[in-house]
């Protein structure tokens, strides 16, 4: 870890540093209007104070975590990323820089949660602010964790700098990591309403996050304990029954600029459309969306997209045409745009967004791909997309920009909390006819398909699969091969081996010519899927991610066994 982020957040993070951003529930203080000593001197300040942790210490998280969630999982193709064959190393600027992000979200939910206790301020205001900083701090953890195994805990900036040993910390156990996400989690939702302004973390928030914590740790000593995933069943179906929130009825309403605070988001990251400070906006369609999809000349994310493998488990074909495509799973056309697509909720203006028109009518697809099919799977993103300046200012009511929008980036939704109490109900069991699982992982699928036939019987595999389709490209797939791996390493491996991460070939022929005339003709000689393509070199130790290499240099201690740490005996909040 960076130990030299936790000296300039233990300064910086004190008020939250910024400005304003579009919604009042993510207004921040002006840095140059506020110091430690004349901040936090009423209700509001104390909001203020915390709400930099919904955007900008995440950013550079953000802006990798589809490259670990998705392109390692095999969710995502992106050419030459070292991500999808697995070469990932110390140096690689995203891996840094999300690490160094995860640190900067400790440092600050430290800094502040330190400083409320003293607050002029009430005690349910302070009490709630408190709550959001360990829920957010939890958040953080949790990947740390899954991404890196054993890391160093910072439990309190203040004392490690007095200490003087931050260059020499030593990690602590996973098992001991995980321990304390839990107590943290515990402990936020002593402090946290059961229920708070939509959009903000309450305590069924982080309670649903705990759910998560339990299931991910049941398979850590390599069995299931089935004590942690009846945890795990507790507290999801807790949650379920009694926070009041609800699946939205429609998929692809859950990503919508309108619905940035909708009631099925437990966490989201809310940014700011603008880019002064630079890291309170979004970013990602600058990074996913094709050329020209919006007017500021900032994607560049058309070669890449959705993998071949996830078509697959989604039962569909990039090979198939559009007329006769087996396509009754509503979140395919959510998370990826393919061949004869039209999308209502992109270029409103324009009477929708067309696909294929986009990328063979030149004067349609201004600026765009101008006849070359970029994607290389015969797919390209949906989520973490705005569309253009209009539908920002339809849904927010101001303009997006140059690589900057205020579209939220969920990162917990209760239809993951109500798989998990699917997964955890089964026990140690494979399969579960228990009708409680059975209404979670219905009233997913379900939505998902209309007038499907509910299941009377779900098997682990079934919840697996179900995850993958819901979640896919939110940067949460390979967490779930990451837990996986703590308890069937070798069903892992051998899964992520027998993935199609590859591309097919001459797909820009067979669209084009249906664009033009309607005809659909698929020459196997020239248009397929790479014969030679290679099964990734997944190892056992594929699932745990290096350190920053400078990280190590700074520290070597990094390098050496993790110290076991009874976390509850020498921390407390």
């Amino acid at each position: 870890m960076k130990i030299r982020y936790i000296k300039y957040w233990a300064f910086a993070a004190v008020l939250g540093m910024g400005t304003v951003s579009c919604e009042d529930f993510l207004d921040r203080p002006t840095e140059d209007n506020y110091n430690e000593s004349n901040f936090y001197q009423n209700d509001e300040q104390c909001v203020q104070g915390v709400n930099y942790l919904y955007n900008s210490p995440w950013y550079d998280f953000q802006r990798g975590f589809i490259k670990v969630g998705e392109i390692l999982s095999g969710n995502v193709y992106e050419g030459n990323s070292p991500y999808l064959n697995f070469t990932v190393n110390g140096t690689d600027e995203n891996l840094v820089n999300m690490s160094y992000s995860l640190w900067a979200v400790i440092g600050h939910a430290n800094t502040v949660y330190t400083r409320l206790k003293t607050a002029n301020a009430s005690e349910a205001v302070k009490n709630q602010c408190m709550g959001e900083c360990l829920a957010w701090k939890a958040m953080a953890y949790f990947y740390l964790v899954r991404s890196f195994g054993a890391v160093p805990i910072i439990h309190d900036n203040t004392a490690e700098l007095n200490s003087g040993n931050y260059n020499s910390k030593f990690k602590v156990e996973t098992a001991d990591v995980y321990e304390y996400i839990i107590m943290t989690l515990e402990k936020a939702m002593e402090l946290l309403p059961a229920r708070g302004e939509t959009g903000r973390i309450d305590r069924y928030c982080a309670e649903g996050l705990l759910a998560k914590v339990y299931l991910t740790k049941s398979g850590l000593s390599g069995t299931r304990n089935a004590d942690d995933l009846a945890k795990a069943a507790e507290y999801s179906k807790d949650v379920i029954n009694n926070s009041g929130r609800n699946l939205l009825a429609n998929y692809s309403d859950v990503f919508r600029l309108a619905n940035n605070k909708n009631e099925e988001c437990l966490f989201s990251w809310h940014w700011s459309a603008g880019r002064d400070p630079w890291t309170q906006q979004n970013t990602l369609q600058s990074d996913l969306a094709m050329v020209g999809f919006d007017e500021f000349g900032d994607c560049w994310g058309g070669y890449a997209g959705p993998s071949v493998d996830l078509q697959d488990a989604f039962g569909i074909s990039a090979l198939e045409s559009p007329e006769t495509r087996s396509d009754t799973d509503t979140r395919r056309k959510a998370t990826m745009m393919m061949a004869g697509d039209v999308y209502s909720y992109f270029w409103q203006d324009k009477g929708g967004f067309d696909y294929l028109r986009f990328i063979y009518d030149a004067e349609y697809g201004k600026g765009g791909p101008n006849g070359d099919y970029q994607s290389p799977t015969g797919a390209n993103h949906v989520k973490h997309l705005y569309g253009n300046n209009n539908d920002h200012l339809l849904g927010l009511g101001v303009s997006a920009g140059n690589m900057y929008s205020g579209l939220a980036t969920h990162i917990l939704r209760l239809s993951d909390i109500y798989l998990v109490y699917a997964e955890a109900k089964m026990g140690l069991a494979t399969s579960t006819t228990d009708q409680s699982a059975l209404d979670a992982f219905n009233a997913v699928r379900g939505r998902a398909i209309p007038g499907v036939t509910p299941k009377t019987s779900i098997t682990w595999e079934d919840v697996w699969k179900e995850r993958r389709l819901e979640l896919a490209c939110e940067g949460d797939r390979w967490y779930d091969y990451v837990r996986l791996a703590y308890y069937d390493s070798q069903r892992a491996i051998n899964e992520l081996k027998a993935q199609r991460r590859d591309v097919y070939y001459n797909l820009g022929t067979t669209y084009k010519a249906y664009y033009e005339n309607g005809s659909w003709t698929v020459n196997p000689d020239e248009t397929r899927y790479n014969p030679d393509a290679k099964a990734p070199n997944v190892t056992v130790s594929s699932f745990t991610l290096p350190f920053p290499t400078e990280d190590v240099v700074f520290n070597p201690n990094l390098m050496k066994d993790p110290v076991h740490v009874d976390v509850r005996f020498e921390f407390s909040y």
